[in-house]
């Protein structure tokens, strides 16, 4: 048991605690800075599983990037992805479709695709999740020019 951070040993308390909250092995550190990125961007406790999930799979994420005009739950620059994780996906109001395309049409501006995923799939498929967005990025990586 170690933190997936910084490799730092894990108490069994500090491991239990961790599992409990994130899903993720942490060290108190980093549980801490998680929780203040939860409270700061409403961060959804599906996207950081997602992020660590991609990041095993060998993926430089960044976990609620700033495109300039929104905070994206995860982004992955070499690729110009852009991953929104929807919590109340069964609740979509007019409204929030429009926000939400609006958001997309931003991203798309800058280059970027934007996905939205439910969070019930990676609560339950994390592991299917990560390989079909692992799919996305070698689709997106064939279609990007190298300069």
């Amino acid at each position: 048991m170690k933190c997936v951070e910084c490799s730092k040993k894990l108490g069994y308390m500090e491991h239990r605690n961790s599992m409990d909250h994130f899903g993720v092995e942490l060290c108190e550190y980093h549980q801490t800075r998680l929780v203040k990125l939860i409270e700061m961007n409403k961060t959804p406790i599906e996207a950081i599983q997602l992020y660590y999930g991609l990041k095993e799979a060998g993926v430089k994420a960044m976990l609620e990037w700033w495109d300039g005009n929104k905070s994206v739950d995860i982004a992955i620059s070499r690729v110009k992805l852009n991953i929104e994780i929807d919590t109340e996906y069964h609740m979509l109001t007019h409204e929030q479709a429009i926000n939400d395309l609006e958001r997309a049409m931003h991203s798309f501006k800058n280059g970027f695709t934007t996905i939205r995923i439910p969070h019930v799939l990676i609560k339950h498929y994390l592991k299917e999740t990560v390989n079909n967005i692992l799919g996305i990025m070698e689709g997106l990586k064939a279609n990007i020019k190298v300069i």
